[in-house]
């Protein structure tokens, strides 16, 4: 089995471009990443998009990477959309999302649509809200919480 883990912590300062990879960041409760542009307090503080998801994109022949669809979190080794709204994630030691969202609608298409004729971010991105605080680093582990009965 693969390990989970996260690939990337991505931040961009203004909304509608893409984010680069800082390495670790400060994920603050019912806030999002501090200093990201899309931080709040709305429903999607977070967004998060598996590595295998890019692949796809790479696949078909696009030079993209951590960060390139605007998410937050690249992952690995977790089916975030096979995880039902409500779930929960530990990333790290201390950081727990909930999943608010699966997908999104995008009114305006991306450069990457425009490149590929497709974007992998309205199907397969997934955003969350932050429910526990702390920092969140490359490598560090990504768990799903039970679901209480």
């Amino acid at each position: 089995m693969q390990p989970t883990e996260i690939i990337a912590v991505c931040s961009s300062s203004s909304k509608g471009e893409k984010k680069r990879n800082i390495g670790r960041g400060d994920f603050l409760a019912d806030a999002g990443l501090r200093g990201d542009a899309h931080a709040g307090d709305g429903h999607r503080q977070v967004s998060l998009l598996a590595q295998e998801s890019i692949d796809k994109m790479r696949g078909a022949g696009l030079d993209v990477g951590p960060g390139d669809f605007a998410e937050n979190l690249t992952t690995r080794g977790v089916d975030l959309v096979s995880l039902p709204i409500g779930s929960r994630l530990r990333v790290g030691s201390t950081v727990v999302l909930e999943i608010t969202q699966i997908g999104k609608v995008c009114h305006q298409r991306c450069a990457i649509y425009y490149q590929a004729g497709d974007c992998v971010m309205p199907r397969e991105g997934v955003f969350a809200v932050v429910r526990a605080q702390g920092e969140v680093a490359q490598g560090d582990s990504i768990e799903i919480i039970p679901m209480s009965a």
